[in-house]
């Protein structure tokens, strides 16, 4: 006599909404990979435009940016140097150039995405911006970094420009929005589970391995 067979759960989903031009972001987008790897899950990729999230629905940002808190600012550059040797990346605090115009790289990321190459490219933005101190709003930086990860340089240069990409990241950045989002990275667990920052990737991977929403 067989015995019977429990239902199967649906596959999970992870979804992540990001801009090049966050910190924080780069570390979330470094750690989120092998996390995806573990459980595993396929990540679905959402380049964003951060600015256009804030400006519609979290502009506190630009405030505490003019109005630092001392003591806040201080402990902030500590924390992003721990959380950068814990991940084993360079991040130069700040840039010179901050914050940055990331719509063009945005739109890279949308290409990138449509050649299967946004993981590489994505991480070479982050590198360049965070790493080496460019400025990842020039289209010669961004057309050095596609052609190192194996983009055509002169489709790559076109698309810059084209509605439907620049249709594309609005789309996102919009969705991110009406999801209740309010910067980068923000993280969806199976479509409506969401969670903001590099910090909450455990809860994000307890999440993943429950299957759903956690519990308290």
């Amino acid at each position: 006599m067989s015995s019977p067979t429990s239902p199967s759960l649906p596959a999970p989903s992870l979804e992540f909404f990001f801009d090049c031009s966050s910190p924080w972001t780069y570390l979330g987008f470094e750690r989120i990979q092998p996390l995806a790897a573990e459980v595993p899950v396929e990540i679905t990729w959402k380049p964003i435009l951060v600015g256009g999230i804030f400006n519609q629905v979290n502009q506190s940002v630009y405030l505490s940016r003019d109005n630092p808190v001392p003591a806040k600012k201080a402990y902030m550059t500590k924390d992003l140097q721990d959380w950068a040797r814990f991940v084993g990346i360079r991040i130069a605090w700040p840039p010179t150039i901050f914050p940055v115009n990331s719509v063009k790289a945005m739109r890279g990321c949308i290409l990138a995405a449509r050649d299967g190459r946004l993981p590489a490219f994505a991480r070479a933005v982050f590198e360049a911006y965070w790493g080496e101190n460019r400025d990842i709003s020039q289209d010669a930086v961004l057309l050095e970094i596609a052609a190192r990860v194996g983009m055509a340089a002169e489709s790559f240069a076109s698309g810059l420009g084209d509605p439907a990409v620049k249709a594309e990241l609005k789309a996102n950045t919009d969705e991110a929005i009406t999801r209740g989002a309010f910067g980068s990275p923000t993280i969806f667990v199976n479509g409506s589970d969401m969670y903001f920052g590099n910090d909450r990737l455990p809860l994000v991977r307890a999440a993943l391995g429950s299957g759903g929403r956690n519990e308290a």
